[in-house]
């Protein structure tokens, strides 16, 4: 970039910074939405649940395929975002 373009897109620059920002917030987001970590540790609690007796094995189920489908679902944008 030359000095004149500089100088001319100066009054632009906080709304770069803004759009930047932005950028890194929906970045990060996605990153805790798409995480599979929580997830297992739910499953992982739910089955604890069940063989604990706090759950029936209909809620089990319902809530593990729940479970399963997000875990495809953050599977499914790994693989997408790595091709």
């Amino acid at each position: 970039m030359g000095l004149l373009t500089q100088i001319a897109t100066l009054p632009l620059a906080p709304v770069r910074g803004v759009a930047w920002v932005i950028e890194r917030v929906v970045e990060t987001a996605e990153n805790e939405y798409y995480d599979p970590a929580p997830v297992e540790r739910e499953l992982a609690e739910l089955e604890r649940a069940l063989l604990a007796g706090d759950i029936d094995e209909e809620t089990f189920d319902r809530r593990e395929d729940q479970l399963l489908d997000r875990l495809d679902e953050i599977s499914a944008h790994v693989q997408g975002t790595d091709t």
